[in-house]
């Protein structure tokens, strides 16, 4: 191992570049005349990191939109594998975003390079045969969720189990009431968050079932406070038309942004499924999950994941303890009886945040030094002491 090892580390959106920037630091205290290149956010470029590029021209998303990039992306591929093979990294770390991340991974581990790859794709839940894939083009996998090593045991895949960085952040205990005082709520009344999601088709497609849910909930306590976050500007507009139409503008609270802040100061969270799940989990909070796309997506979707549950709190706790209201089973009726089901039964409330502090133990790991540790063994600088999966 040269005094000063160079690593190249490719990110392809902002979650990544946070990962990537904390890895680094880790690594540095490891080898402190370490050097970074290949493709980075902000973050990383604080860290040190010598970016190629700019990442936001690696950030695009849908097919429709990748699409008219395709060359692009292609060129920028080819440009990136020949710098990293002609500086030959000690190894190189890819990030998130698959798609472009690990067609780089798969050229420079045929050519002696060893990869890593952090943030498992959604491989365990469909199109499983990807795997075999990944298999053949990187040295060793980096999972933030255990579920994730499991399933790469079972393949015959090197595999480390991390813990999530979400975890590390999020304290053990919540401290409801200044989250409360920071929105301005009563501190000693009921609160609903209710989250519709962050992307335009969400919203449509969940907002009028959520707010018709709500009015119920509302006419059987009509004390209870209801908070929604808008995570853009586009969608505070959204909702606030849809709040308006559902003669809703003056009684629930509508804030921009603060997610984690609405979910702190929350009794229960009726939330699209999606990563903001975890965050409920992290929070303690009973939850109820509702989503809904359209037919032919949905048809498509059922016949390619291999999944009972599809909402993360299911899936760490490995049993189904948040209701999952999917497609028609979604109604206002559903909605608000689940989430009314949580107001009423403090006993299942406090056995589900028992549960859920076992799930943020388990993930409260200290993702970056654990990731830093992983990669000093597999160049062989460090013993391979990595903690047992979770069972």
């Amino acid at each position: 191992m040269p005094k000063a090892p160079l690593f190249a580390i490719i990110a392809g959106e902002m979650s990544g570049d946070i990962l990537g920037a904390g890895l680094m630091q880790a690594l540095r205290q490891r080898y402190p005349d370490a050097r970074f290149i290949g493709v980075c956010g902000p973050e990383m470029i604080a860290a040190g990191g010598e970016t190629l590029f700019p990442m936001e021209r690696l950030s695009v998303m849908g097919i429709t939109e990748v699409l008219p990039r395709l060359r692009e992306l292609f060129r920028l591929r080819r440009q990136l594998v020949a710098r990293l093979l002609s500086e030959r990294p000690v190894a190189c770390i890819t990030i998130d975003s698959p798609d472009f991340t690990l067609s780089v991974a798969k050229r420079l581990h045929r050519r002696g390079v060893r990869t890593v790859h952090y943030v498992s794709p959604s491989v365990w839940a469909w199109r499983q045969g990807r795997v075999k894939g990944i298999k053949a083009s990187i040295d060793l996998m980096l999972t933030l969720l255990p579920f994730e090593a499991r399933f790469y045991e079972e393949h015959d895949v090197p595999v480390a189990f991390v813990g999530h960085p979400l975890a590390d952040m999020i304290p053990l205990e919540v401290d409801v009431a200044a989250a409360r005082a920071t929105l301005g709520l009563a501190r000693d009344q009921r609160v609903l968050a209710v989250l519709p999601g962050s992307r335009g088709g969400e919203v449509r497609q969940l907002l009028p079932d959520f707010l018709a849910a709500v009015q119920q909930l509302r006419a059987a306590n009509p004390a209870l406070q209801v908070v929604i976050p808008a995570a853009t500007g586009e969608r505070h507009d959204e909702i606030s038309a849809g709040l308006a139409q559902a003669g809703l503008a003056e009684v629930v609270t509508l804030v921009s942004g603060q997610s984690r802040t609405v979910m702190a100061a929350a009794d229960v969270i009726m939330m699209a499924s999606g990563t903001a799940t975890l965050e409920g989990t992290l929070l303690k909070k009973p939850m109820v999950v509702g989503y809904r796309v359209g037919a032919l997506t949905y048809f498509i979707a059922r016949r390619l994941v291999n999944l009972e549950n599809v909402s993360l709190p299911n899936l760490l706790a490995q049993r189904p303890c948040v209701p999952e209201l999917l497609q028609d089973a979604m109604t206002p009726d559903a909605l608000a009886a689940a989430v009314q089901h949580w107001l009423d039964n403090p006993d299942a409330v406090a056995a589900l945040k028992a549960e859920f502090t076992r799930v943020h133990e388990q993930l409260r790991q200290g993702a970056s030094e654990r990731a830093a540790t992983a990669v000093a063994a597999l160049l062989g600088a460090e013993p391979d002491n990595r903690a047992q999966v979770p069972r």
